[in-house]
C-alpha cells in the first residue's frame, strides 16, 4: 500500500509502497478514504511522544471503508461507512464497561502507538467496540475529523464542560480543534468568545457566529469585559502554558475550565495560577478523546443540521501532499480549520 512514513524525528516524511497492515481476528482493516492533518502528528513527528516507535506512519484520524474484518467480529461487514475515535479502546477493563473507553488503560492509538492512518489502509484493534459506522449522508471529507478534532471538541464542550443554553464559553486557539469546540458550544446554545493571534481563524470562528477577540497581552481583561465578569466555562484548545493559564484567568467565580489540547514538549508541565484556582472555587478538568456511545448524539447534530462539519474544515489536499503539510507545520497556519488529505 502507498502511506506517509518518516524513519528519523524531525526528517521529511516521504510518500512510499509499505506492507499493508494484517488483520488481527478481533480487528478490521479499513481502505482510508480521508485523513485529517492535526498538531498532535506534528508533535509525534518531533519525538514528543515516547510512544512512537521509529519507522513510523502517522496520522490518527480518518474515515474510510471496511476492507476486511476479522473472524470475531460480528457487528460490522466488509463494505461499512465508518470512522474510529483515536483511542482504541480495549472494550474489556472497569473504564470500558463503564463507558469511558477514553481512558481505557490499555488503550491504543493509530499514528502514535499504532501505524497510523496516513496510508490507504489502517488498522483498528477491537473492532465491534470502536469502530462507529457513518451515515450515507455524511461526506468523507468531512468525517475524518469525527475521530480527534470533532469528537473530541464534542466530548469537552458536552461531557466534561456541560455547557448550558446560555453560558458564556471562551475558546483559546481557533484551529481545527478550536472551530470544532467553537460549532460545538454554539450548537449548546452558549454565548462563545474566540481567541487566536491568527485572523484567519479569527473570521473563520466569527462566520460560525462566535465572538471574535484577538490575542493580546491584556487578553483576559477583555474576556472578563466581554463576558460580564468572567466567561463560566474556557477551553484551551492550542495547548500552552500561556493559553492555559490565560483561560482559567478569564473565567469568573466558580467557573469551568477544560485542557483540551494537549501540553507537550517544553509546555507539557506548565505552572498554573492553583491560588486563583482555590480562592474562586475554578474547576479544572481534562478532555482526552471522545467515548464511541457519544457519537450517536453527535451524529444526531449532523443529521438536523445543528453541526455543519464543513465549518471545521479549512483545506483539502492530495494525500501526495501529505509529507509538505507536516513540514508546513513547523510554521503559523496559513488558512483557518483543519487540513483534510484525500486517498480516495
Amino acid at each position: 500500500m502507498r502511506a506517509v512514513h518518516f524513519d528519523a524525528f524531525g526528517e521529511r516524511p516521504a510518500l512510499g509502497e509499505l506492507p499493508a497492515p494484517a488483520c488481527p481476528p478481533r480487528g478490521a482493516i479499513i481502505t482510508v478514504h480521508a485523513t485529517g492533518v492535526c498538531r498532535s502528528d506534528w508533535h509525534a513527528w518531533q519525538g514528543h511522544d515516547d510512544a512512537v516507535q521509529l519507522p513510523h506512519i502517522p496520522g490518527h484520524e480518518f474515515a474510510g471503508v471496511v476492507a476486511e474484518i476479522g473472524e470475531e467480529v460480528t457487528g460490522f461487514a466488509v463494505g461499512d461507512r465508518v470512522t474510529a475515535p483515536f483511542i482504541l479502546a480495549c472494550g474489556r477493563c472497569a473504564q470500558c464497561l463503564a463507558g469511558a473507553p477514553q481512558v481505557c488503560p490499555e488503550q491504543r492509538q493509530p499514528g502514535f502507538d499504532l501505524p497510523g492512518a496516513w496510508a490507504e489502509q489502517v488498522k483498528v484493534i477491537e473492532a465491534d467496540h470502536n469502530l462507529v459506522a457513518l451515515p450515507d449522508g455524511i461526506d468523507m471529507t468531512l468525517a475524518a475529523g469525527l475521530g480527534c478534532r470533532v469528537g473530541t471538541a464534542h466530548h469537552a464542550v458536552r461531557a466534561q464542560a456541560a455547557v448550558r443554553p446560555g453560558e458564556k464559553v471562551a475558546v483559546f486557539g481557533c484551529g481545527g480543534l478550536g472551530l470544532a469546540c467553537v460549532m460545538i458550544a454554539l450548537a449548546a446554545d452558549a454565548e462563545v468568545l474566540a481567541v487566536d493571534v491568527s485572523p484567519a481563524a479569527l473570521a473563520a470562528a466569527e462566520a460560525l457566529g462566535a465572538t471574535a477577540l484577538p490575542s493580546s497581552p491584556d487578553i483576559v481583561e477583555r474576556v472578563r469585559e466581554a463576558t460580564g465578569g468572567g466567561a463560566h466555562v474556557s477551553l484551551d484548545a492550542l495547548g500552552s502554558a500561556a493559553t492555559a493559564r490565560a483561560a482559567i484567568a478569564s473565567l469568573r467565580p466558580r467557573g469551568r475550565h477544560v485542557q483540551v489540547g494537549l501540553l507537550l514538549g517544553e509546555d507539557a508541565d506548565p505552572s498554573l495560577p492553583m491560588g486563583h484556582v482555590i480562592a474562586q472555587e475554578l474547576a479544572i478538568l481534562g478532555s482526552h478523546g471522545v467515548a464511541v456511545a457519544e457519537y450517536a448524539e453527535l451524529l444526531a447534530d449532523v443529521a438536523s443540521g445543528r453541526l455543519d462539519l464543513a465549518g471545521t474544515v479549512g483545506r483539502v489536499i492530495d494525500a501526495a501532499d501529505l509529507p509538505a503539510a507536516m513540514t508546513a507545520m513547523d510554521q503559523a497556519p496559513t488558512s483557518a480549520g483543519m487540513t483534510v488529505a484525500r486517498w480516495v
